[in-house]
């Protein structure tokens, strides 16, 4: 009998080649939950998002705080979720592949491995195809389709090369990753170019100014938002307390979401 985590992982394998489609990034298991009711086909974690519910800021969670937030995730709703692994824990190519190891076996189908080190450099890149590699053999040896997702960091991390972006993706791809991503890319002509340039699918960062359609147009398969729900949220709860510490107001208190449909039994 094919298993729960089976099913998932079919699952976002195939949604990879339909239509281009939303991965939404909730940051705890009720945000999963409602994602899910909203009708979205697959989840993805947020590195930034979850580091908020710890009280810290992006980059200083532990790789066993990241399991229990995937296991909490994936038990949450029956979609296939794909866990933002940072650099995976560690710099070497053996560390990245403990950290795919790590996470699919709490229920993960997917995951991500960038080529940032948080002590504030971007790995050379065959160091950082290296890793890529050794993530990638780990997945296929785990008996179901785990799709690997390859993060070039440039354009988030105060170097935006487009030419070095393409080249580490490209690189990325030879070494065994699923689907690329590179955050931060600004208009239609970057997406487009990335895309030209790799035949795996292409994840593409949420801008307010562009449009699903517009990045669809521009070649990518997959669009995620990164934390920007987790700060939606962040902002609304600011804005209410702000007025009520300033002026009384809780008119902004009013609000009552059908938490009763929303987070009814997966």
């Amino acid at each position: 009998m094919i298993s729960r985590q089976q099913q998932k992982a079919l699952a976002f394998k195939a949604l990879h080649g339909g239509e281009p489609f939303i991965i939404p990034n909730p940051w705890d298991a009720g945000s999963a939950r409602v994602l899910a009711a909203l009708g979205f086909k697959a989840l993805a974690t947020t590195s930034s998002g979850f580091a908020f519910t710890l009280g810290r800021l992006d980059g200083l969670a532990t790789l066993d705080e990241v399991v229990a937030h995937a296991r909490a995730l994936d038990r949450a709703t029956e979609l296939p979720v794909s866990v933002d692994l940072e650099n995976g824990y560690g710099p070497s190519p053996d560390e990245a592949a403990a950290a795919i190891r790590a996470v699919a076996a709490v229920g993960a189908v997917g995951g991500s491995i960038e080529d940032y080190d948080p002590s504030g450099r971007i790995y050379e890149i065959g160091h950082a195809a290296e890793r890529v590699a050794a993530a990638a053999a780990a997945s296929r040896d785990l008996g179901f389709p785990f799709m690997l997702t390859a993060r070039a960091e440039n354009h988030i991390r105060r170097n935006p090369n487009l030419k070095d972006t393409i080249a580490r993706l490209q690189a990325f791809e030879e070494a065994g990753a699923d689907v690329l991503y590179a955050p931060g890319l600004k208009d239609v002509s970057e997406i487009r170019a990335v895309c030209s340039a790799v035949s795996k699918p292409v994840n593409v960062l949420a801008v307010p100014r562009l449009s699903l359609a517009a990045i669809r147009q521009a070649g990518a398969r997959r669009v995620s938002v990164g934390g920007s729900l987790t700060w939606v949220a962040l902002k609304a709860m600011v804005d209410a307390a702000e007025s009520m510490r300033d002026s009384g107001d809780f008119s902004q208190l009013a609000a009552q979401p059908p938490l009763e449909a929303w987070l009814d039994n997966p």
